[in-house]
């Protein structure tokens, strides 16, 4: 396995966990990486970077962040952008790596991509209903803002620097496992 494709394996999966908070951002920067040449995408995937996907992903990108400022809109964003978390996370994966077997890459993708960005968007989920729970909505635009917050951090450090985004990633997915076990109920002895 070369540096490249190593390399191009931690771009997709911090773009992946970045789809967990936010579903079209990551997109969208990748479009914008692809279009001003930054990244260069699989042959098939290649359409990200024109400038009708770049314009339609900003846009998506712009209405789905102040959505989630709503509260009780962002709840129902959540029923749909979990499944949408798991798509996006793996065709991200799918559109970056390279230097793979097909087989071993939609494998990569669909484990590592679409895993990660189920279990990020699953667990901020859960943490915005707790949230609506407890105040009403009212916390709900500091939890986003806060989602957007890493989504843009996350997405910039897959995009320039990879090495850095993949030790984000674990740190966020430790800090996620973290207040699963705190939060589940404890067996009964």
């Amino acid at each position: 396995m070369t540096s490249e494709t190593v390399i191009s394996i931690f771009l997709g999966i911090g773009l992946a966990a970045s789809v967990g908070f936010r579903v079209f951002l990551p997109l969208f920067a990748l479009s914008l990486a692809a279009y001003f040449n930054v990244w260069e995408l699989n042959e098939s995937w290649q359409w990200i970077g024109s400038l009708a996907a770049v314009l339609t992903l900003g846009v998506a990108t712009v209405i789905e962040v102040f959505a989630y400022f709503i509260p009780w809109v962002d709840n129902a964003l959540d029923t749909v952008a979990v499944p949408l978390a798991a798509i996006a996370g793996t065709a991200v994966m799918v559109s970056t790596v390279a230097g793979l077997d097909p087989v071993v890459t939609w494998a990569l993708a669909i484990i590592a991509g679409g895993g990660t960005a189920t279990a990020i968007k699953g667990a901020g989920a859960a943490g915005r209903l707790a949230s609506t729970a407890a105040t009403g909505g009212v916390a709900n635009p500091i939890v986003s803002t806060v989602e957007t917050g890493t989504a843009i951090a996350v997405t910039t450090a897959s995009i320039f620097a990879p090495m850095i985004a993949i030790v984000l990633v674990i740190i966020i997915l430790f800090i996620i496992f973290r207040i699963y076990r705190k939060l589940r109920p404890r067996a009964k002895t």
